[in-house]
């Protein structure tokens, strides 16, 4: 599923972007496909596991290495994770969501990005990180809103 998915991806990124014109491409392409980055990283927040280093060492490496022949380090899995952010997000907003069952729950959480001192130099999310207020103060980063039904099933995220 995670395969065709991202086919389909591809094929509209190709369709609906602007080309690079002559430039060239200073990376080497992955031996492992999107698909298979984006299964990793979904078996990794289903197993229970804290640290994706162990996870990936210990579980996908040792045991799981059969279902993933093409298999990096861990430096290059961390290089390449950047690359399926945005189709992991849509995978999961258009795919795994459950239903809505009549009850759900609504929460939001902060997501800092620096400390409330280091605002005026922080240089990483520049122009896009706002300062947000939440029941522990204030914050500067984003704010995540969850959406869950009585089961645990995430039904939507913002």
């Amino acid at each position: 599923m995670a395969d065709d998915f991202c086919k389909f991806f591809d094929a509209m990124m190709e369709k609906y972007t602007l080309k690079s014109g002559t430039k060239r491409r200073y990376h080497r392409d992955s031996t492992m496909s999107k698909a298979e980055i984006m299964l990793i990283m979904i078996l990794f927040h289903d197993s229970g596991y804290r640290c994706l280093k162990h996870f990936y060492l210990e579980k996908v490496c040792r045991h799981l290495r059969h279902l993933f022949p093409k298999i990096v380090s861990y430096n290059r899995f961390v290089e390449l994770e950047k690359e399926v952010a945005v189709p992991l997000a849509l995978f999961i907003k258009k795919v795994l969501l459950g239903k809505c069952t009549g009850i759900s729950f609504v929460d939001s959480t902060p997501l800092r990005v620096c400390r409330n001192q280091r605002i005026h130099i922080h240089k990483v999310f520049k122009g896009i990180a706002q300062r947000g207020k939440c029941s522990m103060g204030w914050f500067f980063g984003f704010k995540l809103h969850l959406i869950c039904n009585e089961k645990g099933e995430l039904l939507n995220f913002m």
